[in-house]
């Protein structure tokens, strides 16, 4: 019996020498439109798709395979002797190979302007299907979407056929393919439509950036996936200059990282010291050098074996500064060669190169967490606070100083676990507390973290205050200031104990817990 192989491919990567290994091997090759030209310009002997159906592409290539010619030999079982009765009796050929990859929708939608219609035009209908009656038929058809496949698959083909084990990775692939396929198409409909981004059925579509060694622990397996769309401001997009393999850990506390240096923009040089996902300094200085050392001295003791994320350039004399402790991770726009050329004599600090690292997060992005038996999915917490929102609730207000001040402990204690407490004094954190089952342990962390160095700071916290004991301690601790989300049944106890102390106090009206 003839062998049939069907290829009609949007990449065309590898599709000539994929299409003449077939034709030695015997196959009858069948193709389409641009693909069909381009194997017979490459010398492949190629049978059209109309010559098969009778019926001639039409309505601007909508409509090539979708017949019964196509479909019957796809999806005819060689085990089912009517199946093959009808076939022969119909003129039927037998479909042994379908090779074929998607209209390029992805590459589509993520050019910059693209138009609604043009983003329909490249959903592949005809192609889908193909692949999918082919993957279900895959006892009896080996279905090629991915490029990467062709080699293993003529190998296999030349040794008498491929395995049975070896089609149905190949189906699975299409499947997987496929249902990633239309959940892009419907989350780019879905916004086009502007339903908002919760749907009935949530479908999501990301791709594996690579295999990671183990998880949060040796003993559990984990992998690391990129959203789909520009975001060149993520660890996803980041070039990594040097160093070894990022683990889930890294990942993990180097976006908490990316998350608060994001806050602080490109205005001024600013440093961010993370250890376990949570701050443990923030440094805003004249200079990246100036910056850093005041992240470093924030806290000396828990930077050691952390992250830092730059928003400048890191010079020689940064990178100098830097090379003086154990850190895990680097991230910065960029590393200038002096610099690369101290910071690699440590052959395990990965550095990670992200010009747009201190770009901010797009409002409207989902953030996810797993349950058990589920998924929590809110709006990513892109707002700090809203101007005409700042309340001063005291007798005395912040000076303009303390403003600032305030400013930045809000920026830094938006991004620390919570119960979390941040304590700032001159455009530098003296102290986070992070983490803890009630706020005043977590200011007792800050006092303590900070030690003289609190006097004459200001605090900043993620949610009101219950009682007013958190006032009473920063009084005594010497703190000036304080801004807070308020809304606490107590508020006023907290107020009266701030006017007692002559201390400032804000409320932001807008809470920012992170668990």
């Amino acid at each position: 019996m003839k062998r049939r192989a069907i290829i009609s491919v949007s990449d065309k990567t590898g599709v000539v020498e994929f299409a003449k290994g077939l034709e030695e091997l015997g196959f009858e090759v069948v193709s389409t439109g641009g693909t069909q030209k381009a194997l017979a310009e490459a010398g492949v002997r190629v049978t059209g798709i109309s010559e098969i159906t009778g019926f001639p592409e039409c309505l601007d290539g909508r409509v090539k395979t979708l017949h019964p010619m196509v479909h019957a030999g796809i999806l005819a079982m060689r085990r089912n002797p009517e199946h093959m009765k009808q076939v022969e009796a119909l003129g039927v050929v037998p479909v042994d190979v379908v090779a074929i990859n998607l209209y390029p929708f992805k590459a589509t939608i993520l050019k910059p302007g693209v138009e609604l219609e043009d983003a329909i035009e490249n959903i592949d209908i005809g192609g889908p299907t193909m692949i999918r009656a082919a993957a279900k038929n895959w006892q009896d058809v080996a279905v090629v979407v991915d490029p990467a496949d062709y080699g293993p698959v003529l190998a296999a083909l030349g040794k008498g056929g491929l395995s049975r084990a070896a089609k149905f990775d190949l189906a699975l692939k299409v499947f997987e393919h496929t249902a990633a396929y239309d959940a892009l198409i419907a989350s780019y409909l879905r916004k086009q439509a502007e339903k908002g981004p919760f749907p009935e059925n949530l479908t999501l579509t990301y791709e594996k950036v690579q295999d990671l060694r183990y998880g949060e622990n040796p003993h559990q397996t984990a992998a690391f996936y990129r959203e789909v769309g520009n975001f060149d401001n993520t660890l996803a997009t980041a070039k990594q200059l040097h160093g070894k393999e990022l683990s889930y850990n890294n990942i993990n506390d180097a976006n908490g990282a990316l998350d608060t240096l994001k806050e602080f923009g490109a205005e001024r040089p600013c440093a961010v010291a993370v250890k376990h996902a949570n701050p443990c300094g923030v440094g805003i200085g004249d200079t990246i050098l100036d910056a850093y050392l005041r992240a470093y001295e924030a806290d000396p003791v828990s930077i050691f074996g952390g992250i830092v994320a730059l928003n400048r350039e890191v010079d020689r004399e940064t990178a100098q500064e830097l090379s003086k402790i154990f850190l895990e991770i680097i991230i910065a726009p960029s590393f200038s060669p002096e610099a690369m050329e101290i910071l690699t004599r440590k052959k395990n600090i990965r550095l990670l190169e992200l010009p747009g690292c201190m770009k901010a997060n797009r409002p409207g992005a989902l953030d996810m967490k797993k349950v058990a038996g589920g998924l929590l999915v809110q709006e990513l917490d892109t707002e700090m606070f809203r101007e005409e929102n700042l309340k001063v609730v005291t007798k005395r207000a912040p000076t303009e100083e303390e403003m600032k001040q305030l400013r930045i402990a809000m920026k830094v204690v938006k991004h620390v676990r919570s119960n979390g407490i941040c304590l700032v004094k001159d455009e530098t954190t003296v102290g986070v507390g992070p983490g803890q089952t009630n706020r005043i342990t977590a200011l007792e962390l800050c006092v303590k973290y900070a030690g003289e160095r609190a006097k004459g700071s200001v605090m900043g916290s993620d949610a009101f205050f219950p009682f007013r004991d958190c006032v009473d301690l920063a009084a005594k601790a010497g703190i000036t200031a304080i801004i807070q989300p308020g809304g606490s049944v107590r508020d006023q106890e907290s107020i009266d104990a701030c006017d007692e102390a002559g201390i400032a106090m804000v409320f932001t009206g807008m809470r920012h817990f992170k668990h």
